[in-house]
């Protein structure tokens, strides 16, 4: 080999790295988000499609399985919990006529009215799923998420200021998670396992 060992283990060249490194790198700005929404906030098309341009920020999900301490004579032994699943957060852009902003707070509004705390007690009637796609350079998709029976419990403040100029404004919503999926994608580049 033409470059040096240490410890038995061969020094990597950037050539080698950079063989590794498929298709360049997954990009995080490179993604697309779908929301549905539940039948009683009854959504029209246009507020779906304008999710896929005005989510300006997501995330992949976290993935976590607690740990159970057992004790043991002076030692820990840790055992593997239950799986829990972490708040999904996603950024909005709000447009002038609070499509989707309005959607997000009808939906929390059928879930506990404003007015006098009632709302829907069954699940199935205040749930949706969503998907999350990071895409390849060519706008196909790497690999998908499927956000399963999510419901917002938080929709962000819009700070005013007549100091603040020069910028559009965003809010976040944050929204609960039973449990995602995670699917390859349909791009020559796609890899990994399919979860669930």
């Amino acid at each position: 080999m033409a470059y040096q060992q240490q410890n038995n283990i061969p020094l990597k060249k950037i050539t080698d790295f950079k063989g590794k490194l498929a298709g360049g790198g997954a990009r995080p700005n490179l993604f697309e988000v779908e929301l549905s929404f539940p039948s009683e906030v009854s959504v029209d098309n246009d507020v779906l499609e304008k999710s896929r341009f005005l989510v300006k920020a997501a995330a992949l999900p976290a993935s976590t399985v607690a740990s159970i301490d057992v004790p043991f004579r002076g030692r820990i032994l840790k055992i593997a919990g239950d799986r829990t699943f972490e708040t999904w957060t996603i950024t909005v852009i709000n447009d002038v006529d609070f499509s989707l902003r309005s959607a997000f707070e009808k939906w929390m509004n059928t879930i506990n009215k404003m007015s006098d705390a009632t709302g829907l007690t069954n699940p199935a009637d205040y749930q949706a799923d969503a998907f999350v796609y990071q895409l390849d350079r060519d706008s196909s998709v790497l690999r998908s998420y499927k956000f399963y029976d999510v419901f917002p419990t938080n929709i962000s403040t819009i700070d005013l200021s007549y100091e603040t100029s020069d910028t559009i404004e965003e809010f976040t919503v944050e929204l609960q998670v039973q449990w995602w999926e995670a699917s390859k994608g349909n791009s020559s580049q796609a890899g990994g396992e399919d979860i669930n």
